[in-house]
């Protein structure tokens, strides 16, 4: 079976590794969906977060990343995808997930699994490591390698003595 596993990867965390990584042990295809989503104060780019996931994801021979733009559920549908795939962290995850898989399942039919999330990762979110990445906070237990890094580039260029032109 083809399987989604879709977010906004702004960035991508070892906690979204982990689900990825199940969820390719237990499908035949997996797909990560990445999307635009107009509800968060990203800080990577599209082409940026792609590239992160495709970089974090390259052993993994049953994955591939691709865009998402518009409804998940027409993704889906166009794509023949069959299940969509999502991590649970805390009880109220699951009351949003809950009813976003219902109105997924009434648009076009396709399933909802949920996997909760390795006790390890419960608490990482990708706006916690921005936060802490922003105020040159160490994340690397966080993220991959080459996420911190690009982190680091982020923070440098929004740094407050960047923008004011002084050093301190």
């Amino acid at each position: 079976m083809k399987v989604i596993c879709p977010g906004s990867f702004d960035p991508v965390t070892l906690g979204h590794l982990d689900i990825i990584e199940r969820a390719a042990r237990s499908f035949d295809e997996v797909v990560v969906g990445v999307g635009r989503n107009t509800s968060k104060n990203g800080l990577f780019s599209l082409e940026d977060r792609l590239s992160m996931l495709t970089q974090a994801c390259a052993a993994l021979p049953n994955v591939t990343v691709d865009p998402i733009d518009g409804l998940l559920a027409e993704y889906c549908r166009e794509h023949g995808v069959g299940a969509i795939v999502k991590g649970l962290r805390f009880a109220s995850d699951f009351d949003y997930e809950l009813q976003m898989a219902q109105m997924n399942k009434q648009l076009t039919g396709v399933e909802t699994i949920l996997l909760p999330t390795a006790a390890q990762w419960s608490f990482v979110s990708s706006t916690l490591v921005r936060e802490i990445a922003l105020m040159h906070g160490d994340v690397s237990t966080f993220v991959p390698d080459f996420v911190v890094t690009a982190l680091e580039v982020q923070a440098a260029r929004r740094s407050p003595e960047r923008e004011s032109g002084s050093r301190r």
